[in-house]
């Protein structure tokens, strides 16, 4: 596993994920972390940006799936993303937290979140 990594924090979108019914219709704040796991050392010496992850793509990615998909659980909405990412980039593995700062929760707290690590199948 490479211990190089591209990491992307506090990515925030309001979309729709949740399981009670005023979550699908009010929506609230989603915050995503995500780490992706690659070998660096060829953009680290040619210096060119097709050696490396174009994290403009990434982003772009992950914001369609965050603001087009609907799932229930945020659990769902890691492991959609980690696909797509493992599927798309040329990383070897990928972490994904997601916040959610509003979650239906009746008390004080920060926040509610759930992280996950995936590698790319050999």
């Amino acid at each position: 596993m490479a211990r190089d990594r591209i990491a992307l924090r506090g990515l925030k979108f309001f979309a729709y994920h949740g399981v009670l019914r005023e979550e699908k219709i009010l929506g609230q704040t989603f915050i995503v972390d995500i780490d992706l796991y690659a070998d660096l050392s060829k953009a680290g010496q040619s210096d060119q940006v097709e050696d490396t992850i174009n994290y403009a793509e990434v982003y772009a990615r992950i914001k369609t799936i965050v603001k087009m998909e609907k799932y229930h659980l945020i659990e769902r909405l890691a492991e959609r993303i980690a696909e797509e990412v493992l599927g798309e980039f040329p990383c070897e593995g990928v972490r994904v937290v997601i916040h959610k700062p509003q979650a239906p929760i009746p008390g004080i707290f920060d926040e509610a979140f759930v992280e996950i690590y995936r590698e790319k199948n050999r």
